[in-house]
C-alpha cells in the first residue's frame, strides 16, 4: 500500500511566541549562575584583617611597655644618682693691655685679657669629662660689643665633688673698630664700667659607675659683667645652654 503524502511543515510567523514556554526562555535571556555560599571560615579577606588587627595590638602593647620601662629606668636613675649640672663662675678677670689708637685711616684696638674660670662638679656619683673647649672674650655690649680674642683649652675631666680652674688668655692687635665705638670703649674702660663677656663652647660627657655616656654640645655664657663688679670680688654665675652652638 502506498503511504499517505506528508503534510508540509508550517513556518512560524515572525514574532511568534509559544504560550507553553516561559518568557525568559523565549527572549533568550539566561540568568547568571549563582555563586556558591561559602562558610565564614573560607573568607580570606576577613582572616587577613583580623591578623593585621592582632599584630597592631601587640605592637602597641610592646611600645607601651618599652616607654613604661624607660620612664621607670629614668626615675630610678634620677633617685639613685641625683644628677646635677656643673656650675661655672668667673673667678677673676683682668685686662692687661687696652689701647685705643686713632689714626688717619681709622681707630684701632690693642687688648690683652686674662680670665680665670672656676668650675664645680657637685655630684657625688657622676664624673664629667670635656672635649676641647673654645673660649671667646669680648668687651662692650649691644652695638659696641667688640671681640678681644679666642683661645682653645685641651680636654679635661672633672671628678666627683671637685673644683677646678681654667686660665684663659686672649689678645687682639690692630683691630679696626668704629670711631665712636673706640671712644666709648676707652671711656668705659677708664671708668671701670666696661662690660665683659665670656663664652665657652665645648662638648660634655658623663661617667656613671665606670660607664661613659656620649658627649653633647654645651655653651657657657657669662655676659654683661662690669669690671667694677669683678674688682669688687663678685663671682657671677654663668648660664649653661645645652645643645646650642
Amino acid at each position: 500500500m502506498s503511504e499517505p503524502p506528508l503534510k508540509p511543515v508550517l513556518q512560524k510567523p515572525p514574532g511568534y511566541r509559544d504560550p507553553n514556554l516561559p518568557a525568559a526562555a523565549q527572549s533568550g535571556f539566561r540568568p547568571p549562575p549563582r555563586k556558591p555560599v561559602l562558610p565564614p571560615s573560607f573568607n580570606p579577606r576577613r582572616r587577613n584583617r583580623s591578623f593585621c588587627r592582632v599584630c597592631c595590638c601587640w605592637l602597641c602593647i610592646f611600645v607601651l611597655v618599652l616607654v613604661l620601662l624607660a620612664v621607670i629606668g629614668g626615675l630610678v636613675f634620677y633617685i639613685w644618682f641625683d644628677p646635677k649640672f656643673p656650675v661655672f663662675h668667673i673667678r677673676s678677670f683682668r685686662i692687661t693691655r687696652f689701647n685705643v689708637t686713632e689714626r688717619p685711616d681709622g681707630t684701632y684696638l690693642d687688648a690683652a685679657t686674662t680670665t680665670m674660670l672656676e668650675m664645680k662638679n657637685p655630684n657625688v656619683k657622676i664624673t664629667y669629662y670635656y672635649g676641647e673647649t673654645e673660649v671667646g672674650v669680648s668687651v662692650g655690649e649691644g652695638g659696641d660689643e667688640t671681640p678681644v680674642g679666642t683661645t682653645a683649652v685641651p680636654g679635661f675631666t672633672m671628678w666627683k665633688q671637685s673644683t677646678m680652674s681654667l686660665k684663659v688668655e686672649t689678645k687682639v692687635s690692630n683691630t679696626l673698630v668704629g670711631d665712636w665705638v673706640g671712644k666709648r670703649l676707652r671711656s668705659r674702660y677708664r671708668n671701670k664700667i666696661l662690660a665683659v663677656n665670656v663664652e665657652a663652647r665645648t662638648k660634655v660627657g658623663v661617667s656613671v659607675a665606670g660607664l661613659k655616656v656620649g658627649k653633647v654640645a654645651v655653651t657657657v655664657k657669662c655676659d654683661g659683667i662690669t669690671m667694677k663688679e669683678l674688682d669688687g670680688g663678685d663671682m657671677p654665675k654663668c648660664v649653661i645652654d645645652m645643645l646650642k652652638w
